[in-house]
Formats: C-alpha cells, sequence, structure tokens
C-alpha cells in the first residue's frame, strides 16, 4: 500500500509518501494539475491512501482519487496544526507531518459531505445571491420612489405601482438608473432557481 500525505495547494502541492510493502519514502512537488494527474495515474493497480488538510479549491482533486478509486480523507486543518512540534512551517513539513499523523494513526478526519449534497449547496448559495441581488436592486428603486414622493411599499411591484415608477420625470442620469434598475430587476427574476 502507498500511504501518501500531501499539503494541497490551488497552484501545487507537496506530497511526502510512504511505500508500506518496501519502506520506500518518497517527497515530491507537484506543480501543475497535469503532473499531479500524471503522478496519481501512474499509480493505478496499487491500493493508495490520501490524506490532507481540509482546504478550498480542491475539488478537481477529490474528483481525480474518486475516479482512480484511491482512498482519501481529510483532515481538520486546525488540529493538525495544533500537532506540529515545531514553529517554523514549510510546505514540506506540512506534508511530513500529515502522513505522519496517517502512520501513527493520529489524523484529525472530518465529515465530507457527499459530491450531491455539494452540488445542491452550490444551488443554494446561488439562488441565495440571486435573491440577495434582487433586494438590493428594489431597495434602490424603492429609494427612487420615496424620492418623488411615492410610498407604497409592496405596491410598488404591482402593474400600477410599476406604472407610477416609470412615469415619473427624473433627470437625464437619474432616468437611465431608473431604466438600468428596472431592466436588471426584470433579468433577475424569472432566472431565480427553485
Amino acid at each position: 500500500m502507498i500511504i501518501i500525505g500531501v499539503d494541497f495547494h490551488p497552484e501545487f502541492q507537496q506530497m511526502a509518501s510512504v511505500d508500506t510493502d518496501t519502506g520506500e519514502f518518497q517527497e515530491k512537488r507537484l506543480t501543475h494539475r497535469e503532473e499531479a494527474e500524471k503522478f496519481y495515474r501512474a499509480l493505478i493497480g496499487k491500493k493508495v491512501r490520501v490524506r490532507m488538510e481540509a482546504s478550498g479549491h480542491a475539488r478537481w482533486f477529490e474528483r481525480l482519487l474518486s475516479e482512480l478509486r484511491f482512498e482519501l480523507n481529510i483532515g481538520d486543518a486546525a488540529e493538525i496544526r495544533s500537532k506540529r512540534v515545531r514553529k517554523q512551517k514549510t510546505d514540506r513539513q506540512d506534508a511530513r507531518l500529515i502522513l505522519q499523523l496517517l502512520i501513527e494513526d493520529r489524523f484529525p478526519r472530518i465529515w465530507v459531505p457527499s459530491w450531491e449534497n455539494r452540488d445542491l449547496r452550490q444551488l443554494l448559495w446561488h439562488r441565495h445571491r440571486m435573491v440577495q441581488a434582487r433586494t438590493r436592486i428594489m431597495n434602490q428603486l424603492q429609494a427612487v420612489a420615496l424620492n418623488e414622493g411615492l410610498r407604497c411599499k409592496k405596491r410598488l411591484w404591482r402593474d400600477a405601482g410599476r406604472k407610477q415608477l416609470e412615469s415619473f420625470a427624473l433627470a437625464p442620469w437619474a432616468s437611465r438608473r431608473r431604466r438600468d434598475l428596472l431592466e436588471l430587476l426584470d433579468r433577475l427574476s424569472p432566472r431565480l432557481p427553485n
């Protein structure tokens, strides 16, 4: 079995590995995604166990290891950091520490949601951001209406309220702002995912 500790960064990964059959220790810095894919694909047919700290921007790496049917566990970064003896921190030392914790069976695993769950979270996050954007636009249009003496709250979004809002004679740039905001609101409202 090959055991690999990975200090993962979006632009590179530092890894330390040991082959439990031969005792061979190896350290490597994989600088690009292509180089990492080539390295891990060369291990096909062997039992591989990979551990890394929790970090963002590693979805492609997780997908690759899943496709290759390699075991991947993600660890609590703060807990791993607390197990560091030396104050000096380098990527090589981090990879070695992750490997050491794995070998000593002290690696602090965390729960990671399934791919389906993470994809659903993307939809929820996207919808949340779209609703926020629509709310900001609606608040700005409410301010335009209030500045023109129209206080109708939710009725502003009905046909009669909108006609009133569009009928105000505004200065050229204020008129442009109102038009742009209404166009954005129209484009945004039907696009909100359910």
